[in-house]
């Protein structure tokens, strides 16, 4: 079997909170990302989710976070486009990446709003059936990020501020190029590849050909690989739930694994009219963590291992996955990476690490 060599490490958090005190959870997770930097992880990634507790805007949230953190690359995962304007969008995760220096990837996906017929006018402006919610509204974002210049050469627009030649402001360089796409088909990587769209793959795929998970991803990888048409190297980035039990205590080990088991039916066989295939949830001491992880057909087929932290877990539990994961897992793996100084990670503008980020480097 070929050696692992996992060259970047990633979380995605869901950014939950208590629907009573929103504030409390939101910090919380800011300070996920403090933490997760800390331990020199390559990126952060948050779930955009909405009319639940957890974070409805990415754009928002990830704006706080380019000001709590200095290295770390920040991610959405994903940001359904048949919620957004692509333009309006577009402004917002440019002025991120400007704040972040660089450090935005932002996570798409296609398809009409699935609370669309329940928000109605709320979010329509006309008729849904009119509305185009296919990848074309992806690539107009994708279009604006780029920061083509609109209109004739001649073109400019007067303000207050003077006259300037009309493209999407602030222009982030590069930012085109750290776009990603959640794919969860054939039909799906294809279209990513072919678009220069990097691709994200979590835990759940649409079965096609087969009713093996891991079979259908390892052709989704294939496909995406086969047609890549991007200007750099391609990239891909896989999604498991892991959860160490090392670093937990008696009680918490047994929560973790009532967790899993709670969750093992919907692995077993196709889901719904989509065939969905789920991946189980790893839960374990992390020798046997590591593993499974060996024995996965997808993994020595990407280039970044992103841990799906679950929902509902508390802080605590999450800085002990985590913690486990870099220390005990991650170099088993391959991954190189080094935990970075205090210097490196204080934020530019002057801001402290958290008490959490403080701590560990302390006991470190």
């Amino acid at each position: 079997m070929t050696q692992l060599s996992i060259r970047n490490i990633a979380f995605l958090t869901p950014g939950n909170y208590d629907d009573a005190d929103p504030r409390t959870g939101l910090e919380e997770t800011l300070s996920l990302f403090e933490y997760g930097e800390a331990l020199g992880f390559e990126s952060a990634w948050v779930r955009q989710r909405h009319l639940e507790p957890g974070v409805s805007s990415a754009a928002t949230f990830l704006a706080a976070a380019t000001q709590r953190t200095r290295r770390i690359g920040l991610g959405s995962a994903v940001i359904q486009m048949g919620y957004e304007n692509p333009f309006r969008l577009a402004e917002d995760l440019s002025l991120v990446d400007v704040l972040s220096g660089g450090r935005l990837n932002i996570g798409l996906s296609a398809g009409a709003p699935p609370f669309g017929k329940l928000l109605g006018e709320r979010l329509f402006d006309g008729d849904p059936a009119a509305i185009d919610f296919s990848h074309a509204r992806v690539a107009r974002l994708a279009a604006n990020i780029a920061g083509d210049w609109l209109g004739e050469p001649q073109a400019r627009i007067t303000s207050a501020a003077g006259e300037h030649r009309p493209r999407l402001r602030p222009h982030a360089q590069g930012l085109r190029q750290r776009l990603w796409y959640g794919g969860g088909s054939l039909r799906s990587a294809r279209w990513a590849s072919e678009n220069g769209f990097h691709l994200l793959l979590g835990n759940i795929n649409t079965g096609e050909e087969t009713d093996d998970f891991f079979e259908t991803q390892r052709r989704h990888v294939e496909t995406f690989r086969t047609h890549w048409r991007g200007p750099a190297e391609p990239r891909i980035a896989i999604g498991r739930v892991i959860v160490p039990l090392d670093g937990a205590d008696t009680g918490t080990r047994q929560r973790y694994r009532d967790y899993a088991a709670s969750r093992q039916a919907r692995t077993l066989a196709p889901q719904g009219e989509r065939r969905t295939l789920i991946a189980p949830d790893i839960v374990g001491p992390a020798a046997d963590i590591v593993e499974r992880l060996e024995a996965d057909p997808v993994l020595r087929l990407v280039d970044t291992l992103r841990l799906e932290l679950p929902y509902n877990f508390s802080l605590a539990d999450h800085r002990q996955i985590l913690t486990d994961f870099v220390e005990l897992v991650a170099p088993r793996l391959g991954w190189r990476g080094q935990r970075p100084s205090a210097a490196e990670i204080t934020p530019a503008g002057g801001a402290h690490l958290s008490d959490a980020a403080i701590a560990y480097h302390r006991s470190a």
